[in-house]
């Protein structure tokens, strides 16, 4: 097993993020430019399971994209390296859904940095499993002067 860059409670630091919506447990690679591996465990006692859908649990796309957007969050406040901005969310482009995620999998999440624009960062995001693409989409976030953990 990889050992990670960053752990929950770092994870925890640069996101606002906390149970039930935190979607990523760790980071496993990061260069603090351009590119970060993050990692989510899928487990059967996740909250939205219960109607996501009875008897056939499957795991969200949407959540997967919220996945893919707090990795993308982590790798922006590293840029500024202060911590003194957090991302929101502004455009989801090119969005696919390949392979179901199921309880059990491993989502590894990845992020690279397209452009980077006054406050407005671009970047391309996948989830694999088992080395297999299962969602991943084009995202741009804006730049706030909030901190994440007011």
């Amino acid at each position: 097993m990889t050992e990670a860059v960053m752990t929950t409670d770092d994870i925890m630091k640069a996101l606002p993020h906390r149970y039930p919506f935190l979607m990523v447990d760790k980071i496993l690679e990061c260069d603090n430019q351009r590119k970060i591996i993050g990692l989510k465990n899928v487990t059967i006692n996740e909250p939205f399971f219960q109607g996501h859908f009875p008897g056939v649990p499957v795991m969200p796309g949407v959540l997967q994209l919220e996945a893919m957007a707090q990795t993308a969050g982590i790798l922006v406040t590293k840029l500024g390296g202060d911590g003194a901005r957090i991302p929101y969310l502004m455009a989801i482009d090119k969005a696919k859904f390949r392979k179901v995620v199921r309880p059990g999998d491993q989502m590894i999440i990845t992020v690279e940095i397209a452009t980077i624009k006054s406050r407005v960062v671009k970047f391309a995001a996948k989830v694999t499993v088992d080395g297999a693409v299962a969602s991943e989409a084009e995202m741009i976030c804006m730049l706030t002067d909030q901190k994440a953990n007011q």
